[in-house]
């Protein structure tokens, strides 16, 4: 008899996640779930609620509404430092490093061997093991940050994560404002830590690199869901979600739960 592989375990799923500041619904009945070994892109306009959604799972803002289900139990992420002993690291788009400092103490700030003193000495060789296993293209972990180009930058920010061993990994803009080769660079990054097993969220606004690495698009609009898309879909049709011009299963379900007397008045 053949086996049949068993699909990978979901390792993240959100569940009716809404947030609100004041009159402004910022995220409206958001449903989403990643697996082990899967990247999940997070799409959208300006304003569509990324940034959002993203704070909410680093444990920055609490949902006002919904449920997160980690490792198959609801959690709840009231801190960042709660995220992270969870398991979700976040990389954000400004990476916190800092440039005077060399590849080593950023990777080890705050997080030394040694409660009283600095094993330089072990933080180094755990330095170079852990840029290897990602096939970073660091010269030196004794290099300054501020000498590195600006996908080894990114490079050190996702190595820094890993330190806490994460189940979910949240990349916001990665490759924004990078070259073509430090792109590149990145986006092979992204592959090694799907190689790893771990979850990776990324949020972008580059369509090319998201098709590039992503297994699924998730398209928010106006703080919606408005579809989730295999990676094989079209740069037309993803823009089409992206804009509001699309009316899909999961537009009218959302529209359904927001306004359930407008959905009856349609007839749905």
């Amino acid at each position: 008899m053949t086996s049949v592989e068993s699909p990978p375990a979901t390792v993240l799923a959100l569940h009716g996640i809404a947030k609100r500041f004041g009159a402004v619904n910022a995220l409206t009945d958001i449903d989403m779930d990643v697996a082990e070994g899967e990247v999940v892109a997070i799409v959208g306009d300006n304003g569509a609620g990324k940034s959002t959604l993203v704070k909410v799972l680093a444990g920055v803002h609490r949902p006002d509404e919904g449920e997160i289900v980690f490792a198959d139990r609801p959690v709840s992420i009231p801190t960042p430092s709660a995220a992270i002993a969870l398991g979700i690291a976040t990389v954000f788009q400004d990476l916190a490093l800092c440039e005077n400092l060399d590849v080593v103490a950023n990777l080890f700030l705050g997080h030394e061997l040694a409660p009283l003193h600095l094993d330089e000495v072990e933080m180094e060789v755990r330095a170079w093991g852990l840029l290897g296993e990602l096939s970073a293209r660091i010269p030196s972990v004794r290099t300054p940050v501020a000498a590195l180009s600006g996908g080894q930058r990114q490079t050190v920010a996702i190595a820094r994560s890993l330190l806490g061993d994460p189940k979910i990994i949240i990349l916001d803009e990665p490759t924004a404002a990078l070259g073509v080769a430090q792109t590149a660079e990145v986006l092979d990054l992204i592959e090694r830590l799907r190689e790893r097993g771990l979850g990776v969220i990324m949020i972008s606004h580059n369509m090319d690199d998201v098709r590039a690495v992503a297994d699924r698009i998730v398209v928010l609009r106006l703080g919606r869901n408005n579809g989730v898309f295999s990676a094989d879909i079209s740069h037309e049709q993803i823009v089409t979600a992206i804009t509001g011009a699309s009316d899909n299963a999961v537009t009218r379900r959302s529209a359904r739960r927001t306004h359930p007397s407008a959905a009856e008045e349609d007839g749905t």
